[in-house]
């Protein structure tokens, strides 16, 4: 009955409104864990057009590039918001990322978690508000040489 009571508890804590699994974190797990996937190579600078990672209900497989000599891996992506609101990244691997609009004004992130209960796949989710318009998500620098991407509408409330 304790690991019962303990388990209610913690899934009341975990999610807004009391629920234990919100609707784009269900959505966000079953992508990273089954796709469909689109592969993306990210950008090492923003001298050239960066890969869009705008497909919805994809998984985006990011492949990082050699940042620097000591071996550190990063990389540029763009996303295009259509609609203003939250919106959740959530992350294979937990690794730095840094967003920042079209004026190159950083956007902080309203929370991050380690994880998603229910859902080994997501190491990292990330909430921030986005406007109408395009912004950049810079990653690392980081040993990975890869991490998966899904941008959801975080359709809670604050």
């Amino acid at each position: 009955m304790n690991r019962f009571s303990l388990v209610l508890s913690l899934s009341l804590l975990a999610g807004c409104g009391g629920t234990a699994a919100p609707e784009e974190d269900v959505e966000a797990c079953e992508h990273l864990k089954e796709g469909p996937g689109v592969s993306v190579t990210a950008a090492k600078d923003a001298s050239t057009a960066l890969p869009t990672v705008n497909e919805p209900h994809k998984r985006h497989d990011i492949s990082l590039v050699v940042e620097s000599n000591g071996g550190a891996r990063g990389g540029l992506v763009s996303y295009a918001s259509t609609a203003e609101g939250d919106y959740a990244l959530y992350l294979s691997v937990d690794v730095p990322v840094e967003v920042t609009d079209s004026a190159g004004n950083a956007v902080a992130f309203e929370s991050t978690t380690g994880s998603v209960s229910s859902c080994s796949e997501v190491k990292s989710k990330r909430v921030l508000e986005l406007g109408v318009g395009t912004y950049t998500f810079r990653f690392g620098p980081t040993p990975q040489p890869s991490v998966s991407l899904v941008v959801e509408s975080a359709e809670h409330a604050h």
